[in-house]
């Protein structure tokens, strides 16, 4: 899908697109979220790309690993959102979000502590071109983490998930979010993706190196760990 339909995608449930989260995964999102915030050190400036509604960067603020985090997103309805739950949470001035693509990050070479993405690289139109851009604007030795969907390798489980991924999250999504293609494309993103050591060799061949993975609840999510090559 091209960037400009991503964008558009993410607009129209925008709304909706928490509280689905929240009650589509029984809120385990935000366990996960804070499960990969703690692996990093304390930082100054971090970057988060594919920042939506901006619960990464409030939980980097909240854990105190980051002083000021800059978040980009190419929807424009999900940043105002994100704006919004900041102000709430009085961290305006720790938390800045603008919009822009993953692909021509606006930022020079070696320029982050942290590099972060939630839930955003499946949705690249080009993965390898995201990872370089992301590895470009880390520092050397920075730390980058990424979550992303995976599928369980139990068959049991990958089953039920299967089963639930396809058929039930895409119902119930489009009757809250009233978009009849949006969770459809979302499931799909998921299924066609890569995950595990595949994903693992796509960060290396971008330029990470102490690259790491493990899963969480039985495989739905993967969480990546990895370094930025000293220059």
């Amino acid at each position: 899908m091209e960037k400009q339909n991503i964008g558009a995608l993410f607009n129209r449930i925008a709304d909706t697109y928490d509280r689905l989260n929240h009650v589509l995964s029984l809120n385990i999102d935000k366990r996960w979220r804070r499960k990969a915030v703690k692996q990093l050190h304390p930082s100054i400036e971090a970057l988060d790309v594919a920042v939506g509604t901006a619960d990464l960067a409030i939980e980097l603020i909240r854990q105190k690993k980051a002083e000021h985090v800059i978040g980009i997103d190419l929807s424009t309805e999900m940043l105002r959102l994100g704006k919004e739950k900041i102000a709430k949470k009085k961290m305006s001035d720790q938390i800045t979000l603008i919009e822009g693509s993953a692909l021509e990050l606006p930022y020079p070479s070696n320029n982050f502590d942290i590099v972060t993405c939630a839930y955003g690289v499946r949705n690249f139109s080009d993965l390898d071109q995201g990872l370089r851009e992301m590895q470009r604007v880390l520092k050397a030795n920075g730390q980058l983490i990424v979550l992303e969907f995976s599928y369980p390798k139990n068959r049991i489980i990958a089953w039920i998930y299967d089963l639930y991924f396809s058929h039930i999250l895409p119902t119930i999504g489009r009757w809250l979010s009233k978009d009849k293609t949006a969770y459809t494309y979302l499931n799909k993103s998921v299924k066609n993706f890569i995950w595990g050591e595949e994903m693992a060799k796509h960060l290396k061949g971008a330029g990470f190196e102490k690259v790491n993975y493990k899963t969480f609840s039985f495989g739905i999510t993967t969480l990546y760990t990895a370094t930025n090559r000293s220059r």
